[in-house]
């Protein structure tokens, strides 16, 4: 937090906006006390929450804005409200043809179906920036009738020269108000007769105050003029193609389609002023307001394409659950009280509350990998869908041309594996991570093992091994039965169970580790359990 208001530093003649607001301070102590006092009653709204997730088809949905999908959802299913998708297409140069479809595709997959949308329709359609253009133009020239807002006629190229000749001078690169000073009437006849301009926000001398429900309550600093030079923020409503840019497109959206809570990235908290801006020029309340921080390496680096910042098929291909992904993304800024960090949807949604943290979260591949076990094993545990899903994938792979596991059939004593897949995966869940490694780890299942006679016969233990041979009902209580026997009938000082367990796991799946002994030797049956321990 910036210090107190007595030892707050000296600004530099021009400070740039996000500098602005890292510098912004609480309104006062008393203030500041009475939030962090008062915490609880921040943590969810007292009534329904209409959240959105509002994603531009101009890129795939990525961790970072899967997880911005998911506490929105969270919060609006927590309170019993709605959660609104509403695509923002209205950057048509850098549209991705088919990036609007894998939205939705891949939102569906995660489990975060929404209340109105494409698709589903609403009360306060369409959910498509692009057809709304008529009720942003309205809203602009509202703002222009009110002197909120002014017509830009400046030209790209005296823009660019400005922001040159105030980069070299080290001053802020915003715009000098040229066109401000242009009287109503001549504005809107150059406007008619097609002079190409923008519609510009008339920043006030100071931004409204406004509470973050992550951060408190912050002022911005008044922004300081220059002995030469003036700029203002002054941030473009309407492009001169006529469609309006996100400034402006939000704020009208988020009001008509009754928003009340914003969850989104710390990034935009420099702009949440100038919406404010808006809010207060149209007379209408805000939404409130939550920015969580951003997802960054172990490094403290944004997120880039080697290091998880990839879109959702990556994780698809990667056999993620859908339920790992979302808990995995919800734990990325957000605490909880519970013991435990493993939560499906309808837990997460039962257990949410806006109780984020102020800094960024790292993301590291070992928490998705930990989760993506835990949940495997939930899979396993539950049955249905769930596991039939692993099932298949490992089935996939077994019934391939190529795989290696060419004897699979030997020990599965049929051409349809799934029912054996099956024991295997509910017998080893815990170690599920995606077929293709289950299968290497559990290869001894799938491919008959032949000892040489060394192993079989070299050892006390591997002779007494052989009495398992006596048991002819092949269930679990009898081979733990003979097995307490064998070990009890060792000689003293040699009655550690630990080395006939040990010996018992190599000679049945030739590893050291790995999957309980008994469901190996109940899995792959009596005949083929004795041949492995040379009977």
């Amino acid at each position: 937090m910036a210090a107190p208001l007595l030892l707050r530093p000296q600004l530099p003649l021009y400070t740039c906006r996000s500098c602005l607001f890292r510098l912004s301070r609480p309104l006062s102590r008393s203030i500041s006390s009475h939030v962090a006092k008062d915490k609880k009653s921040k943590l969810l709204p007292t009534s329904p929450a209409r959240t959105r997730f509002a994603p531009s088809p101009t890129g795939y949905l990525h961790l970072g804005s899967l997880r911005t999908a998911l506490y929105n959802y969270l919060l609006a299913k927590r309170t019993g409200g709605q959660f609104i998708l509403r695509i923002e297409d209205t950057d048509q140069k850098r549209t991705v043809p088919d990036a609007e479809s894998r939205l939705l595709q891949d939102l569906r997959w995660a489990g975060l179906k929404w209340d109105e949308g494409p698709e589903v329709g609403g009360p306060y359609g369409p959910y498509k920036q692009s057809e709304r253009s008529a009720l942003y133009h309205d809203h602009a020239h509202k703002l222009l009738d009110s002197g909120h807002a002014y017509r830009c006629f400046c030209s790209t190229e005296r823009l660019k020269a400005l922001a040159e000749q105030r980069h070299r001078m080290g001053i802020a690169t915003d715009y000098d108000r040229t066109c401000a000073s242009i009287p109503k009437e001549e504005s809107d006849d150059r406007a008619s007769k097609g002079q190409s301009h923008v519609v510009r926000l008339k920043i006030p001398e100071q931004h409204p105050t406004y509470q973050d429900l992550v951060h408190g309550v912050f002022t911005p600093l008044k922004r300081h003029g220059h002995v030469t030079e003036t700029a203002y923020e002054d941030p473009i409503l309407l492009k001169s193609d006529g469609l309006p840019t996100y400034h402006l497109a939000n704020v009208v959206d988020d009001h008509h389609m009754k928003i009340t809570h914003v969850i989104r990235g710390s990034e935009w908290m420099p702009s949440t002023p100038n919406h404010l801006v808006m809010y207060n020029a149209f007379g209408w309340t805000p939404p409130e307001f939550a920015h969580v921080g951003l997802l960054v390496d172990e490094q403290g680096s944004k997120l880039s394409k080697r290091n998880f910042d990839t879109d959702i098929t990556a994780f698809k291909e990667m056999e993620i659950f859908p339920e790992t992904l979302t808990n995995f993304a919800a734990l990325l800024g957000w605490s909880h009280w519970r013991k435990s960090d493993v939560m499906d949807l309808k837990t997460l949604i039962h257990n949410f509350a806006l109780k984020f943290t102020k800094g960024n979260s790292t993301v590291t591949f070992g928490k998705l990998h930990f989760l993506q076990r835990k949940h495997a094993s939930l899979r396993a545990e539950n049955g249905q869908q769930g596991l039939e899903v692993m099932v298949d994938n490992v089935v996939r792979l077994l019934k391939d041309p190529e795989t290696p596991y060419k004897d699979w059939k030997q020990m599965v004593g049929s051409s349809s594996p799934e029912d054996f897949v099956s024991r295997v995966i509910r017998a080893d869940a815990e170690n599920y991570t995606n077929a293709n490694e289950f299968l290497y780890r559990n290869s001894f299942m799938f491919s008959p093992i032949r000892h040489p006679s060394s192993l079989t016969n070299g050892s006390d233990i591997a002779h007494a091994a052989k009495s398992l041979a006596d048991v002819k009902e092949w269930e679990r209580n009898a081979l733990m039965t003979k097995m307490h026997e064998i070990i009890d009938a060792r000689p003293e000082g040699k009655k550690e169970s630990k080395d006939v367990y040990h010996y018992l796991r190599e000679a049945l799946t030739g590893r050291k580790e790995g999957m309980r002994i008994y469901d190996v030797m109940l899995i792959i049956g009596r005949e083929e359990s004795l041949a492995r321990l040379g009977v």
